[in-house]
């Protein structure tokens, strides 16, 4: 199977629920997407949901979750070595760095507002009553070895 049939099957599996949220073109070619979103029956501000991270030669579905408070928005992700808890600040000031966790927290807790850059979503963040003034960091909680 050749580069472009391996690209058009990918694309051919793409749940019917997927919500775009970024691409690119390209030799760079990729796709975010989320789908799957759900509530928590503990605790109504916890969204769970899966990603669809799709590129040139690679498909990953990992599963995550956000927390929507206006206290204490966070996005919680993991990769094989560690869990990471990135505490957000919705409409504020934000690092290149965290476009991707921004695009995620938003299309999970308000998904009117999906695939929207989130840098312009200030105005709308202080109308939903987030302050924008919140202190983002990062807590990586490191997985045990086998």
């Amino acid at each position: 199977m050749n580069r472009e049939q391996l690209l058009e099957q990918m694309k051919a599996m793409r749940p019917v629920d997927l919500v775009v949220l970024d691409q690119s073109e390209g030799a760079e070619e990729y796709t975010l997407g989320i789908f799957a979103v759900s509530g928590d029956p503990a605790d109504p501000e916890i969204r769970r949901f899966k990603l669809w991270q799709e590129s040139a030669d690679n498909l990953v579905i990992p599963s995550e979750s956000v927390n929507c408070s206006r206290e204490e928005p966070l996005r919680v992700t993991r990769d094989s070595e560690a869990i990471y808890v990135r505490k957000l600040n919705p409409g504020g000031t934000r690092r290149a760095s965290t476009r991707e966790d921004h695009l995620v927290w938003w299309a999970a807790c308000h998904p009117d507002l999906a695939g929207q850059d989130p840098g312009g979503l200030s105005d709308k963040a202080r109308e939903l009553g987030y302050s924008t003034e919140l202190i983002e960091s990062q807590e990586v909680l490191r997985l045990p070895v086998p």
